[in-house]
């Protein structure tokens, strides 16, 4: 090994003792069984970032499937949406989308403006439709989650746990599979613009479906994993990443130990894993945005190295992106009425025709309102 790697080494292992790494929730779940695979954490509650899109758009399946909207519903960017932090869509306001259109929006590139846009259309407002979403969480038994926003941006009662997520993306696939291939989109095209997601296992994890990334300084890097692979489905979330890279990697890692059967079930389901939603949410915000941030990452890096350069990756595969097409169909206007259709002609007076080209019975038809005949042919005159 190189000097300079071992001096590097040396160093990260230094800072690694001085700032231990944090056991971060981590869960495996087979799909088919429920049964757990792996779990670490999973009950802890968490600041779920933008994994909350993956509630803002099961409430939205939930209301096309009652038919309160379609997915041909118009979704229109208010000043509300638009002035929402990034990421987002990159529209300006009053822009429309269909209701489909902007649910791939919110998924793939993770916009903040069009979740709101969603929740306003939706719910008739932002508190009408977060109503919504702790109403299937309290149906669904998610017990350490609440919701005060849907799009993830920063909240300190905004909280889920790695079990609660699991649960949330098995509804999801469960009760509306018709929806997953927009969890498993990795582009959209809106206009000239290329909207990409986050989610690198989508064109580097072979079988990957979906679903969504998640990030905010307080919760740091989230995300919720699916797979199929040889018969068998795989879902895995890790939450508190210090990178995309460690997200990443340990997605990654924790479904090939599944899709190999070197994670046993542990005798346990996801619907009886416990929550502890008693606990207090752990704060993120220190460690990836603060003044910790440099030797936490140094820290995490020591610990699990995957994926760093000359270091090994679990993300290897190459696989085709799957891109989706979008439209802004501009500003439609609001409370103006359409014209009606025009009324057929009924002309009050007869065509104006000279009476003296007429002859008397023609003269006489024109003035009882009758047919005018077509003129004779002209005749040929012989030279």
């Amino acid at each position: 090994m190189p000097l300079f790697r071992r001096l590097a080494l040396a160093c990260l292992l230094i800072v690694s003792s001085l700032v231990p790494a944090l056991a971060n929730p981590m869960l495996l779940v087979d799909m088919d069984s429920f049964e757990v695979l792996y779990a670490q954490e999973a009950g802890q509650p968490w600041h779920p970032a933008s994994l909350t899109k993956m509630m803002t758009a099961y409430v939205a399946f939930e209301e096309i499937s009652k038919g309160t909207v379609t997915l041909d519903t118009p979704v229109t960017l208010s000043r509300h949406a638009i002035n929402q932090a990034p990421s987002k869509s990159g529209l300006p306001v009053g822009s429309t989308l269909t209701l489909k259109d902007a649910l791939y929006v919110m998924i793939v590139k993770s916009a903040n403006d069009v979740a709101m846009a969603i929740a306003e259309t939706v719910g008739g407002s932002e508190a009408g439709f977060v109503a919504k979403m702790n109403d299937v969480a309290a149906r669904m038994g998610l017990t350490a989650s609440h919701f005060r926003n849907p799009h993830g941006l920063h909240d300190p009662e905004q909280v889920m746990s790695a079990r609660d997520l699991a649960i949330l993306s098995l509804y999801i696939r469960q009760s509306f599979p018709q929806y997953m291939p927009i969890f498993g989109t990795d582009s959209v095209k809106l206009g000239k613009a290329q909207l990409e997601s986050n989610n690198e296992l989508l064109v580097k994890f072979a079988g990957t479906t979906g679903m969504k990334t998640g990030y905010i300084c307080a919760s740091g890097l989230n995300m919720v994993a699916t797979v199929q692979r040889g018969g068998k489905n795989m879902l895995a979330v890790v939450l508190g990443g210090s990178s995309s890279r460690e997200r990443n990697e340990r997605a990654a890692e924790l479904l090939l130990k599944g899709l190999s059967g070197a994670s046993q079930p542990s005798g346990q389901t996801v619907l009886t894993l416990a929550n502890t939603p008693s606990a207090t949410p752990v704060d993120m915000r220190p460690m990836i945005c603060g003044k910790e941030a440099k030797a936490y990452s140094a820290a995490q890096q020591a610990s699990f190295p995957m994926g760093l350069k000359g270091e090994p990756s679990f993300l290897t595969d190459k696989v085709e992106a799957r891109t989706y097409v979008a439209t802004n169909l501009g500003r439609i206007a609001v409370g103006v009425i359409p014209p009606r259709p025009r009324p057929p002609h009924q002309p009050r007076f007869p065509a104006p025709i000279a009476a003296a080209s007429l002859d008397t019975a023609t003269q006489a038809a024109v003035m009882a309102g009758g047919a005018v005949p077509y003129p004779r042919p002209r005749p040929s005159f012989m030279q």
